[in-house]
């Protein structure tokens, strides 16, 4: 729009007429004059239609909440009794000289100048686009910006390379349930959407580049909660010749970055951040992402720390991992490295609930906010950790032989982390659950209430892709 000046900038415009736009936050009519505070994405004004611009008193009588409205005006400052100190243009009005309606709003389901915490869950996810105008989730979601372009910059000057990983991918044994994509093409065959983009990174690795990042998005069918998205965020990377140490330093230095930088008002409890095997976090808290917080009630104390000395495998059962098929699983992933200590034994599937996998955990307040690990580059370790868990090689080396041939092939030592990175939002803006940092979330089940979703297909559809819907 020409000449439009947001409202964050009127201050630098006192005495000039400006055109802004925005939407109708409130109204307030006293009869002859008609009060009103207009909001856009970088704040709000208040505004004010007097007597002497009859057209637009008229104009300011009919508008309502959520009305989109173009208004040019003069900037004035408020006289000095009306002056709200530390508010964004506290010291200003804007005088309407003309309103014009963009798009009238019809009444809204909720308060959209009021924070939505409290309002059904349900009525927020079906009218989502209403709930993302209220002050907070803006705020969520700007920040939220805000953290992703500081992680671009700091990796960038890192000298790590963004590179996007394919969404239609293949299933293989992660841990997790795919969500599976059929193929038209290629009829009664199946794409799978990533878990993670744990074998591209790898195969980077394999091709060269080093260090690479993302901000991925990754899918796994599992039963939700207030962490836990059916679709979510990871920021993935993965770096070549380097060992554990290398990988927590650089993580460690940015997140103690991103919260002095951008989130000044928290204290971080501990820096370095404190290690604890995951031995003694199960034995003195009973899980393996402990709440270190010293005060629990303070919302903007940051207890970081590392979980190290993971066991590689365990017990194998359906609940820990739906795709076990031996006695033994692997604790986090299969293509982690043992300890170099008990690399032999690995090799030679012996001392196997004692062999401890290169994998790290990184915890905030009660939270596992990321996880990682140096790799096995080798095809003869990989074979081993499915040896280990009934999978024969010869079906290994059918449903990953490009990891293997890759392996074969030169490359390097390597390993890395990958955040969730929506659970680290929710930590930082204090927020009860993952869904009140992202767009457009699930709802507990896994629905999308705005577009209703998962939905039927048509038969012509199912045609199509060979598929017939059983009773």
């Amino acid at each position: 729009m020409k000449n439009r000046v947001y409202v964050k900038d009127l201050k630098d415009n006192v005495g000039k007429e400006v055109i802004i736009a925005g939407w109708v936050n409130i109204r307030r009519d006293q009869g002859k004059m008609v009060f009103f505070d207009m909001r856009d994405m970088t704040g709000l004004v208040q505004c004010v239609s007097l007597p002497n611009h009859a057209e637009a008193t008229e104009k300011a009588k009919e508008i309502r909440s959520e009305w989109v409205l173009k208004l040019t005006g003069l900037v004035n400052k408020r006289p000095d009794k009306n002056i709200k100190t530390d508010v964004l243009n506290g010291e200003l009005e804007l005088e309407v000289t003309n309103i014009e309606v963009l798009n009238k709003a019809e009444i809204t389901p909720f308060q959209i100048n009021e924070n939505s915490i409290g309002v059904n869950e349900d009525l927020r996810m079906k009218y989502k686009y209403l709930d993302l105008r209220t002050e907070r989730m803006q705020k969520n979601i700007r920040n939220r910006h805000k953290v992703v372009k500081f992680i671009r910059d700091y990796l960038d000057k890192e000298n790590f390379t963004e590179i996007e990983t394919p969404i239609l991918s293949k299933s293989t044994a992660e841990g997790a349930r795919d969500f599976i994509v059929p193929s038209r093409l290629d009829k009664g065959k199946f794409y799978a959407l990533p878990q993670a983009p744990q074998q591209y990174k790898q195969l980077l690795m394999a091709a060269g580049m080093e260090k690479y990042f993302q901000m991925a998005k990754c899918m796994r069918d599992e039963d939700l909660r207030c962490d836990r998205q059916p679709e979510f965020t990871q920021l993935d990377m993965e770096m070549s010749f380097v060992d554990r140490e290398d990988v927590m330093n650089l993580n460690e230095s940015l997140l103690i970055e991103i919260v002095q930088k951008l989130y000044p008002e928290k204290e971080i409890q501990e820096i370095p951040f404190p290690r604890i095997t995951y031995k003694d976090a199960m034995e003195k808290y009973g899980n393996d992402r402990p709440d270190l917080r010293k005060d629990k009630n303070n919302k903007n104390l940051l207890a970081f720390c590392w979980v190290i000395d993971f066991p590689f495998f365990e017990k194998a059962n359906n609940d820990n991992n739906p795709q076990a098929e031996g006695e033994w699983t692997f604790t986090h992933n299969p293509f982690s490295a043992a300890q170099p200590q008990f690399h032999e034994d690995l090799l030679n599937k012996r001392n196997i609930p004692n062999i401890l996998t290169n994998q790290y955990d990184i915890v905030l307040n009660g939270f596992e906010i990321g996880g990682g690990s140096i790799r096995n580059h080798e095809p003869e370790a990989l074979l081993a950790v499915y040896d280990i868990m009934g999978v024969k090689k010869e079906e290994v080396e059918k449903t990953l032989f490009y990891m293997l041939d890759a392996f074969r092939s030169g490359t390097p030592p390597h390993g890395g982390i990958a955040w969730g990175f929506d659970r680290l939002m929710m930590l930082l803006e204090n927020e009860p659950n993952i869904r009140e940092v992202m767009v457009f979330p699930k709802n507990g089940e896994g629905k999308d209430l705005m577009m209703n979703s998962p939905s039927l297909v048509s038969e012509k559809q199912l045609k199509e892709l060979g598929i017939k819907i059983g009773k």
